[in-house]
């Protein structure tokens, strides 16, 4: 966290947390009140003070205040940040690059979600053409689009399907899973609500 952050939290250390107020897309984009967030600086300092509490609720620590935050789908969006070419590299939506994949899960919409030593996230729809490359048989060999097309839409039928995701030296097998079992599967607080009699902002 930013030390700007660490010194109102040591000066004030009982204010009254937000709820209701921020929330993260699908496309990791913050939004107050449904209103997107625009200002890069603004959005870079949210993302630098983003955790979870011990109930699996995600916040954003406003230098004394924590602020909680409504997830659209999981914690956090990752992105392809790789060139054409060189082998994957997966970045979150906060700017933290992934230096390793745990697990792969694809949903019933087709989405794509990876467990990275940062938590669970969801890739970014724009970035799973750029994904092709990546995925892989059970040898290790590229699959042709047809085939990994047929793949793919077993894979929304919760089919267990021979399907590898490539990320430098390893691969991870590419599971199904249904979204609404996503949250209590990766111990996460999709829309978080305040302990009974404790004091909130609304």
């Amino acid at each position: 966290m930013d030390d700007i952050v660490l010194r109102g939290m040591a000066k004030w250390p009982n204010v009254p947390s937000v709820y209701g107020w921020l929330s993260l897309d699908r496309r990791g984009q913050w939004l107050i009140k449904g209103e997107r967030i625009s200002n890069p600086i603004v959005t870079a300092f949210i993302g630098r003070n983003y955790e979870r509490d011990e109930r699996g609720c995600w916040f954003f620590q406003n230098g004394p205040q924590r602020v909680f935050v409504t997830l659209d789908y999981t914690p956090l969006v990752l992105r392809v940040a790789s060139a054409e070419g060189a082998p994957l590299e997966l970045e979150t939506h906060t700017g933290k690059r992934a230096a390793e994949i745990e697990g792969a899960w694809i949903d019933e919409s087709g989405a794509l979600l990876l467990v990275t030593e940062h938590g669970i996230g969801v890739v970014h729809d724009r970035d799973l053409g750029r994904l092709v490359p990546y995925f892989m048989d059970a040898t290790g060999n590229p699959l042709d689009e047809p085939v990994l097309d047929g793949l793919m839409d077993l894979a929304q039928q919760q089919r267990d399907v021979p399907l590898w995701l490539k990320h430098r030296e390893s691969s991870v097998k590419i599971e199904p899973v249904a979204a609404r079992e996503v949250p209590s599967k990766f111990g996460f607080v999709a829309q978080p609500e305040p302990p009974v009699g404790e004091e909130v902002c609304r």
